[in-house]
């Protein structure tokens, strides 16, 4: 019988438990079979024990919101801004102030010109 990918995830874990990546695919994993209690707690577990994983924050925020914790999503995109900003990653930062933005209702200056 051929294992599925959760469980194939949930085998690697075992044997490298403090893996970001592998928590953040589990997490991506469990998002994607509906099991959003699970998904959850991945994603905080990233954001709390790995708070460096940049990539975690735009999907935690993105899962606050579905989940209608709308303070919580703006408090991770702020975190997950700051953290961007540390890193010096544009990429994910562009992101994050694209999706805080519009969440909490800032306008964007630069349409204006």
């Amino acid at each position: 019988m051929q294992m599925s990918r959760l469980e194939k995830l949930l085998e690697f874990i075992k044997n490298e438990p403090e893996d970001e990546f592998l928590k953040y695919a589990l997490a991506t994993e469990y998002l994607r079979l509906n099991d959003t209690a699970k998904a959850l707690e991945y994603y905080e577990d990233l954001v709390n024990n790995h708070p460096g994983y940049v990539g975690t924050y735009y999907h935690l925020g993105k899962l606050y919101e579905a989940l209608n914790r709308k303070e919580d999503a703006i408090a991770t995109y702020e975190k997950g801004m700051k953290t961007a900003r540390e890193k010096r990653d544009n990429h994910a930062l562009s992101e994050l102030q694209a999706v805080y933005n519009e969440l909490a209702g800032v306008e964007d200056d630069d349409d204006d010109y």
